[in-house]
């Protein structure tokens, strides 16, 4: 049994969170590539995104929404989102939710989202 000690140990958690956050920066990266066909502002930035989980097996763990519940691309964009994040490297698998709750409002985009709209 090898024993590295306390400052070995810390250090492996922190090397896996930077490591874990850069993915997790890498996925944000890959979804602000996606656009509402109808606004000219990415989904992330909309604030569709909910959360964005890592599990220690780089599964990445996700929950949007969409502007509403009739929106016309209900079952291509939720597919472009998984599509996309499992085309980056380190991560193994994707399991997507799509939930309604709490729903989607304009308080939910960014600044930058808000600025691009003019509202």
């Amino acid at each position: 049994m090898c024993n590295h000690g306390l400052a070995y140990v810390i250090s492996c958690i922190r090397k896996k969170k930077l490591i874990m956050s850069d993915l997790k920066e890498k996925i944000i990266s890959e979804i602000k590539k996606i656009y509402d066909p109808e606004i000219p502002v990415n989904i992330y930035e909309l604030g569709l995104i909910y959360k964005i989980e890592i599990t220690e097996k780089q599964k990445v763990l996700v929950e949007m929404t969409l502007t509403t519940p009739n929106c016309p691309v209900a079952e291509s964009l939720p597919k472009s989102v998984k599509d996309n994040i499992l085309q980056i490297e380190g991560v193994n698998d994707v399991d997507l939710k799509l939930v309604w709750d709490p729903p989607w409002n304009k308080d939910k985009m960014s600044e930058a989202a808000k600025l691009e709209l003019n509202i």
